[in-house]
Formats: C-alpha cells, structure tokens, sequence
C-alpha cells in the first residue's frame, strides 16, 4: 500500500436536504473536498439496511443497501419523481432525522417504482432485470424477507407464523405471490440504490479516491442472512440464539458489550466451503477499494456469552477456524484488500493471524497516552503496515477526548510530544500523518476541532447515537489547502 492519508465520515452525516445524507450531490461534493485535500481514501461505516436504534452495525441484511441513503434528488433526475414531489420532505435538520428519513423514503420510494415501471424506457428496465438476475442470490430472499416483515408488524421473524418462519415451501410460494407487488418494488430500491452508489463510484474514481468500507463479522438475528441460512448459525428450534456475541469488559465499557448477535456455527460454514463468506467478500470487495473486518479478533476466537445473560461478564473464549476460512476466501478470490480491526483485548493469536495474512492492523492515537513506552499505539511502535488514527467512529472527538483528560494525563501527552498542545487536535493530526503507518485517517470532526457534541456513538449507550451531521459549508477551500499542506508536508500525497 502506497503511503497515503484520508478521512472518516458516515453518508448519514453528509449535509443533505431530506433528514439525512444520502448518495447525491453532497456526496460528490465531498469526493471534490477529499481530492482538493490531497487525500486518497474515504473511509464510511457499513451502509446496510439499519433497524432499531439505526446502528450501521446491526442490518437486516450483509448485501443489501440501506434505502434511508437514497437520494430522492437523484430519483427526480432519473426521472422517476418529479421535483414537486419532493417539496414536502425537504428537512436540513442539524442532525441527523431518522424519523423524517424513514417517512420521506416510505413515502417517496412506492411512489417512484410506479413511476418506473410504467414509463421507464427499454434500456433502463433491461438494466433493472439485469440487476435482478446477477442479485438473485440475495435479492430475492432479502426482499421477501422485508415484505414479511412489514406485513407482520415489523415483527422479527422468529415471531412470524411457524410456516413461514421456518421457511417450509408451500409457504415461501403462497406468501411470494400474496406479496409480490411490494416484494417488487423493495427490489427497485436496491436497484436504484446501487444505480447511485455506482454513480457515486465513478465520480470517486475519476478524482482518485478509494472507497474504504467497513463489514461487521457478525449478522443481526433479525435479517435475511440468519433467517435463509439458520443452518449457519447456532440456533436453537424456534430460530433463538444458544449463545450470543459480544466482548468482555474493556475501555469502552466496564461490564463489557452484549452485542445480542448469533453466533457462527463454523463447522457448518466448513462443510460448505464457506461459501456464504465467498458471497458476502466477493460482493463488498465490488463496492470497495478497501475493506474494514470490524472484530477481527472474532476471526482467531470469539466472547460467546450465554443467551439468558444479561450482560457480557458472564462470557468465555470459543476458538475460531480463522485460518481455514481465509484459505478459503483467498483461493477463491485472490489477494483480499482488508484492514483489521484489531482493538480492545488483542492476544498473540489474533496478532499471529492477522501477520500470517499480511494484513494492517490499526492504531489509534487516543489510546497511546495511559501507559508505559511499551504501549502499541504510541507512534514509535507503530510499523508500516498499519492504519493510524486519531480516533474512530466509536471515541470522542479528538478535542473532546483532550477536553476530559485531567491533568496527570496531559501532561504524559505534553510530555510525550513535547509541545504545549495548546492546539489540539491540530497536535495529534500532526502526530498521526508523521506516524510510519502506511496510512492514516481522520475522522472529520478532527480536522475541524470539533467537540464532545459531534461525537458519532457511544458504544453501549442504548440511544443517541449515529446522528451527528456535517455542517453546511464547513469543509472550506481553506480547509482544504491546509490538510493538503500537511498531507504533503509528510508524505502522504496520492
């Protein structure tokens, strides 16, 4: 990997005129940014459909996309809405409206597919039937599923009749005819989803920039995935979970984190050659130049915690076929482009995994303060092959997190970068850029000395997160000239 730099930021938290950023101009607006910069990468979370609580990280489906991000400007100029439709929804609150967001697109979308089935010309329908065909693999069972669902109350499916639920085939055939006009439409959404993000794309690549993705190892219960491959996974009769992942306690929560997700039934995915992980790679590493593994400790043994417990104390250790699975995965698809997400409770088999595949590690500059010179975040134990960061979606801002230090702990900062830091986060964005890291990222907030408020999650904290948005016109030409001077100043200019 050349020795380059970019920034972080969610399409939710583009400015956008719909309750949320979505795939249109602002998108593209931020890809010109990212170039003027000097940058080479954009780094987003997962784009998934998201569901309660709208965490990227818990969708109801590994492939689809998530229709909230849609931009209906971009409907309009497809033809498939007119601009009067949209007047009503035009909403540019100061964060993010998953409310709006939803009404807007529940409204909007039906609206829209009716409008291309009947007056969308040839070429265009035989590339929506196009699409169709080369998704089936997901498509199919992803837009079934979403119909149910909403017929069903929103109900998860483990709720749904026991036909139905466990998938028997009279069912799944008398319920795809009962709803094939919805399940048609949910299939235009991922059309013209990926119709954008393909737009969206081309642009990125016009301007040099790589799209940098994220994959979380695990799968909600309430999705598509666990409800078409319960084999998969460990379940019990009724599709509940015998056990569920999560971490033990660590920096991000003292009593750790019950993430809730089924686990993997491993030696389930071996009999199949792991060919659902096949799928699930090959079909992101479409989308993206470079690719997050969010918990890749999960990949060398993973915290299975019991399912009647209420938080993740009571979990232990499980081994993971981490090696025979990326055997797989790489003889099928050749040299993977991942970066591994390899915080919080790091053993020496998950540094030795992650080694054996060749594969960078990540850094993050706001843990490297709270102990010794040993500490593997400080920038002169950092290597080449790793991402640097101030911090991640799930820390503080930069000036927050310095803002709560007390002073023992300044000073160790002070002390180690032998600056007044009088400026931070500018002292740590400098910090991480000279970092030998082959490749450093921002986040966002941090390039615009942005406090405790911008903050993206909390991990743990059950509601107030993923709503943090861009401001308008923050990102100056200014701006711009400034990071690309320093982007230059240490090497990093694409």
């Amino acid at each position: 990997m050349q020795r380059t730099s970019g920034l972080l930021l969610h399409l939710t938290s583009l400015p956008g005129r719909f309750g949320i950023g979505d795939l249109g101009a602002e998108s593209r607006r931020f890809i010109d940014f990212l170039a003027a910069a000097g940058q080479r990468w954009w780094q987003l979370l997962p784009i998934n459909p998201t569901g309660y609580g709208n965490s990227p990280y818990s969708a109801f489906s590994a492939f689809a996309g998530n229709p909230l991000l849609i931009s209906p400007d971009e409907l309009a100029a497809a033809g498939d809405l007119d601009e009067d439709d949209l007047a009503a929804w035009r909403l540019a609150p100061e964060h993010t409206d998953y409310g709006h967001a939803w009404r807007c697109r529940r409204q909007l979308l039906p609206q829209a597919a009716g409008r291309f089935f009947r007056q969308a010309g040839k070429a265009r329908k035989a590339t929506f039937d196009t699409f169709c065909a080369e998704q089936a693999f997901w498509l199919n069972d992803y837009a079934l599923f979403q119909a149910l669902r909403e017929h069903f109350g929103n109900r998860d499916w483990t709720r749904w009749p026991e036909p139905i639920r466990d998938r028997r085939e009279e069912a799944l055939r008398n319920w795809g005819e009962r709803l094939a006009g919805r399940i048609l439409q949910l299939k235009y959404e991922q059309f013209v989803f990926f119709e954008q993000w393909r737009k969206l794309k081309k642009h990125a690549g016009r301007h040099g920039i790589g799209l940098f993705g994220d994959m979380p190892i695990f799968v909600a219960l309430d999705s598509a995935d666990v409800w078409c491959n319960r084999p998969l996974f460990r379940l019990d009769g009724q599709g509940q979970p015998t056990a569920v992942a999560g971490v033990p306690p660590d920096y991000f929560s003292e009593r750790g984190q019950r993430w809730g997700t089924p686990l993997y039934d491993w030696p389930a995915h071996q009999a199949q050659d792991f060919s659902w992980w096949k799928a699930r790679l090959r079909w992101n590493l479409q989308l993206f130049e470079l690719l997050r593994i969010d918990h890749f400790r999960g990949f060398a043994a993973c915290w299975v915690i019991p399912a009647d417990s209420e938080d993740a104390t009571g979990g232990a250790w499980e081994q993971v076929p981490g090696d025979r699975l990326f055997r797989s995965l790489t003889d099928e698809l050749g040299v993977l482009p991942l970066v591994a997400e390899d915080l919080g409770i790091i053993t020496d088999d998950v540094t030795a995994l992650k080694r054996r595949w060749g594969w960078p590690g990540m850094k993050v500059l706001q843990f490297a303060f709270d102990s010794g010179p040993d500490n593997p975040y400080l920038p002169h134990n950092h290597e080449e092959n790793c991402v640097v960061y101030t911090g991640t979606h799930d820390n503080d801002t930069t000036l927050g997190w310095w803002q709560k230090l007390d002073g023992h702990a300044r000073n160790r900062v002070r002390s180690y970068l032998m600056r007044s830091c009088r400026d931070m986060p500018r002292e740590l964005i400098r910090e991480a850029m000279a970092s030998v890291a082959r490749l450093c990222i921002l986040p966002v907030q941090d390039i615009l000395a942005l406090p405790s408020t911008a903050r993206m999650n909390r991990p743990g904290a059950p509601s107030g997160n993923w709503t943090w948005r861009l401001p308008d016109d923050a990102l100056t030409d200014a701006l711009a000239s400034e990071l690309r001077r320093l982007t230059e100043r240490y090497g990093r200019l694409a």
